[in-house]
């Protein structure tokens, strides 16, 4: 990087925030399920990670889809992860210490993330963490979704802060391309790859959780 002071704190949600990766699966899974089709790979939600339903439709399906199919799909899998959802919602381990420390501290905080505004209000309300983030984008603020930097950079904007000052919290290998094609720091949470999975994608560091973290020492690196 260019040796500029990182200041400012950007999270994606799901898998970082908010430990929500099995609601995914079963909505995709369910989706699947309706349709009439069986996954082509055993891990084949991976596909999906950090990707708005619309880009990650196709993906999924492994077949061209025409653009009011994709919309009606992915939004039929939002609607099955809300009921999912509304079972529980539990923050990943450590983020509500390690966010209110931030706060403490005065570190600016945005999460950038490729999850629905409806849904983020509702889910970071739930864990009473959405008080504590200044500047929220989501898949509707921008045009293209992760790896595309467009969700980071407008965070960044909207912080009033150069890219290079930023550090990202990312658990999708998507996520942390696009972090890394924005100019930011990225650290990969290991929700939903491994640690030399998000490192080869561009993490200079990868952990498990939030438990323990220190800002100051993060910021110092």
């Amino acid at each position: 990087m260019t040796g500029m002071t990182t200041a400012y704190c950007i999270f994606d949600m799901d898998g970082v925030l908010i430990d929500s990766g099995a609601h995914h699966r079963h909505a995709w899974q369910a989706l699947l399920a309706e349709l009439g089709l069986e996954p082509a790979q055993p891990e084949y939600w991976r596909l999906t990670i950090g990707r708005p339903a619309e880009e990650a439709v196709p993906l999924l399906l492994g077949v061209p889809v025409t653009m009011v199919e994709t919309r009606r799909l992915a939004l039929r899998k939002r609607e099955l992860y809300a009921r999912f959802a509304s079972r529980g919602t539990q923050a990943v381990p450590g983020i509500p210490t390690f966010v209110r420390s931030l706060v403490r501290q005065g570190v600016p905080r945005a999460v950038g993330t490729s999850a629905s505004r409806c849904d983020v209000g509702a889910l970071l309300e739930s864990l009473d963490l959405l008080r504590h983030f200044e500047v929220i984008v989501t898949a509707e603020d921008v045009v293209l979704g992760k790896p595309d930097p467009a969700v980071y950079l407008e965070a960044a904007r909207l912080l009033g802060a150069q890219p290079a000052a930023c550090l990202v919290f990312e658990d999708s290998l998507v996520g942390v391309q696009a972090a890394r094609r924005a100019g930011m720091r990225a650290i990969g949470v290991t929700t939903a790859h491994t640690a030399a999975e998000l490192c080869a994608a561009g993490a200079e560091a990868a952990v498990a959780d939030f438990e323990g973290l220190d800002w100051e020492s993060l910021a110092r690196q």
